[in-house]
């Protein structure tokens, strides 16, 4: 008997030393998401830039590859000038691509600054059946809205777009001048070569699930911002092509960017062309575009592989769009594609891979990588 209380008071003193080892594990891990938070917000510029750049050497790697394997009789394409063309190529695409967006915003912005004396009476009309109290009501508090700054400091965000795109071009000269040695450095970094091939699998099936991810998202925008622009130049709206461009642009945005361009489509209609019947009837089409490609062509095209959480995707979104504004926003799902996989990996954090997928079971892109009972138990 006496042997029961000495275990209770032992136990006691267990509960007792555990407590304070919680705490303080506890308080270590919040002041170190504070700290990497705080990096996250100072170093944005740099770290965005960088992902970017990772994220496009992901999409060209695997070709380059490619190309390099193959063949013509005795001849070969080298390692180092496919990586050359390759960078030479990203730059001029990338540059291409930054100064048509700058260009097409500034028309927007330009344009849209022409129209701001119309547009407190505009939005003002749309309530008028609420009695000419509220139509004068809303007129005096849109009236107090500075747009004119909000477009200039747009258009001065939009500045940077060219500096960014410069340290992305750097970014990837060094990371293409550094693939080679790759694989030689994981294996002695880690000092284990079935770590490093495990590793190695896993980064490659992130990149290969982020590329899909691109691939697909690029191709349906494509689609959409071509039929958007259809529809904008048959109701003879003068932005149609930088409508078609920033909707383009906007559907990177999960969720939030088509409806943000859905809106502004119907924004700019009804500035210009003042009448509430063409303005609903371009939002409806242009809604229903919207919700066609992205919720019936997208899902389709991306695969069980790719099933996200929606819920998680807009949790990501909020928390990248906090920390690093609209380019965060771009980068979120990519971001949370590496975190689903890599945390399926680890058996610790592995309910957190569960909360990010949809169905509650992140996918491998192949059957045979996970056991078979679980497959069924999923499906």
């Amino acid at each position: 008997m006496s042997e029961r209380p000495e275990m209770n008071d032992r136990i006691q003193r267990r509960a007792a030393l555990a407590d304070p080892v919680r705490i303080q594990t506890a308080a270590l891990v919040i002041i170190a998401f504070a700290v990497v938070l705080f990096l996250l917000v100072q170093a944005r510029f740099m770290l965005i830039s960088l992902v970017t750049a990772i994220v496009l050497f992901s999409l060209t790697s695997d070709a380059i590859s490619f190309i390099a394997r193959q063949r013509i009789g005795p001849l070969h394409v080298p390692n180092w000038l496919a990586s050359i063309v390759a960078v030479l190529a990203i730059a001029a695409a990338l540059l291409t691509l930054t100064s048509l967006i700058l260009s097409q915003v500034n028309t927007v912005l330009l344009t849209t600054l022409s129209y701001t004396e119309q547009t407190p009476e505009a939005v003002a009309a749309l309530f008028a059946w609420l009695g000419e109290d509220a139509e004068q009501a809303v007129f005096n508090s849109v009236s107090t809205v500075d747009l004119s700054g909000y477009l200039r400091t747009l258009a001065g965000q939009a500045g940077s777009m060219m500096q960014a795109s410069v340290l992305v071009i750097l970014f990837m000269g060094f990371l293409f001048a550094e693939r080679v040695w790759f694989s030689t450095k994981l294996v002695n970094f880690v000092g284990d070569e079935v770590q490093a091939d495990r590793i190695g699998r896993i980064v490659g099936s992130i990149i290969r699930r982020v590329n899909r991810y691109l691939l697909v998202k690029t191709l349906v925008s494509v689609v959409t911002g071509a039929m958007v622009w259809f529809v904008a130049k048959l109701f003879g709206l003068e932005l149609a092509a930088p409508l078609g461009i920033i909707t383009f642009i906007l559907n990177y945005i999960p969720n939030i960017g088509s409806i943000i361009a859905t809106g502004l489509v119907a924004l700019v209609t009804y500035v210009q062309l003042a009448d509430a019947s063409q303005t609903l009837a371009i939002f409806l089409v242009v809604g229903t575009i919207q919700f066609v490609n992205g919720n019936v062509i997208d899902p389709m095209l991306m695969g069980r592989a790719l099933r996200l959480s929606s819920f998680g995707i807009i949790i990501s979104l909020a928390f990248w769009g906090a920390v690093w504004g609209i380019p965060g926003m771009f980068l979120s799902v990519p971001i949370m594609v590496a975190l689903m996989i890599v945390c399926s990996e680890i058996p610790a954090v592995r309910p957190v891979a569960i909360l990010l997928s949809r169905e509650g079971l992140p996918e491998p892109e192949t059957r045979g990588e996970v056991p078979e009972e679980q497959l069924k138990a999923a499906e």
